[in-house]
């Protein structure tokens, strides 16, 4: 049996130079993010910390600060929008992504009853993540069935109980989010609320979702071709050789994983697993083998941009990111829209 059409992939010399403009661009952004501060620190000072050891205040603020926290806002918008498109390709409907799912509600939930107990900054990562998971297995465990009918059954396409599963299900965790603001203590509710809206000024581990976005990365994107043809259709790709329930199941449990380490990490940060990926397809075509890299490397350069807004532009006051991102998105996402149209 013949391939169906796929997305023609750029050619490999091609889909490197197209990577490596964006890390160039991405290596830009992230240094005008470290080198950038509030008013009371200059660009020339900053460079002088970074290049140098000037014995200032300043080289703590541009190495325990500065650095942490924009490589760690790549990471995290890396992660996110390689989730967001792997969870597109999953359910094969454009507005797919962690948020849609359930999985920042989860992660909610786990992270601010951990605050409420007290807890340290340590524990509530863990509950952040622990939510986080415990949100991916309920809706595996309440749209596996659906999956695998689907498999049974070719016919039907449609993916909307899957999206409508996810939508419940953050609604009911929203509720319990809603719950816990109204009875926690004042001296919580402040940091509660920061992380409810995206905070990247406390990361504690900048490593981690940099280690883990390489990792997805390197899993997803040997699936690329089985990813293109799954999404063409599951009978047609069972034909091919496409094991459909265990590319899916790989999908979930990569997307879930990532999610959680960019929860953990930043606290619910929206509109990035959403955007991104659209934006991306305009550009690079709908190529998997081709996107998934590039969403890791876009989705870094769109919130380390909005994390250097948050610090600058009311300094010094931070604004929350994930706010930022959700001005920065929503206009974004209807112009993506409109221009589809």
């Amino acid at each position: 049996m013949r391939e169906p059409n796929l997305p023609r992939m750029k050619t490999f010399g091609s889909a490197l130079r197209l990577w490596a403009g964006m890390l160039a661009c991405g290596v830009a952004v992230l240094l005008g993010s470290v080198l950038i501060g509030g008013a009371d620190s200059s660009v020339a000072a900053s460079w002088k910390a970074l290049v140098g050891s000037t014995g200032t205040p300043m080289d703590a603020i541009v190495w325990q600060l500065r650095i942490p926290r924009s490589v760690a806002a790549c990471g995290v918008g890396g992660l996110l929008a390689v989730s967001g498109c792997l969870m597109q390709i999953l359910v094969r409907n454009p507005l797919a992504d962690p948020y849609t799912l359930g999985l920042s509600g989860g992660a909610a939930v786990g992270a601010l009853g951990a605050m409420l107990a007290g807890a340290g900054a340590v524990a509530t990562a863990l509950g952040a993540a622990a939510g986080a998971l415990v949100a991916c297995v309920a809706v595996f465990v309440l749209a596996h069935r659906d999956l695998l009918a689907r498999a049974r059954a070719a016919q039907r396409e449609d993916s909307t109980d899957l999206i409508l599963i996810g939508v419940m299900l953050a609604a009911g965790l929203g509720a319990i989010v809603s719950m816990m603001l109204v009875l926690a203590p004042d001296r919580n509710l402040r940091g509660m609320l920061f992380w409810m809206m995206g905070d990247l000024s406390g990361v504690a581990n900048w490593l981690l979702p940099v280690a883990t976005l390489a990792a997805c990365v390197l899993l997803v994107v040997p699936l690329g071709r089985q990813l293109n043809l799954l999404m063409r259709g599951e009978e047609s790709a069972s034909a091919l050789g496409v094991r459909p329930n265990v590319v899916k199941s790989a999908i979930f449990v990569i997307a879930s994983i990532a999610t959680a380490v960019a929860v953990t990490t930043a606290g619910t940060v929206g509109f990035v697993g959403l955007v991104v990926p659209h934006a991306l397809r305009r550009v690079v075509g709908n190529d998997q083998r081709v996107l998934l890299p590039a969403c890791a490397i876009g989705g870094g350069i769109v919130v380390t941009i909005a994390d250097t807004i948050s610090r600058v532009v009311a300094d010094p006051i931070q604004l929350p990111v994930g706010a930022v991102m959700a001005i920065i998105g929503v206009p974004t996402f209807m112009f993506l829209l409109v221009r589809r149209r």
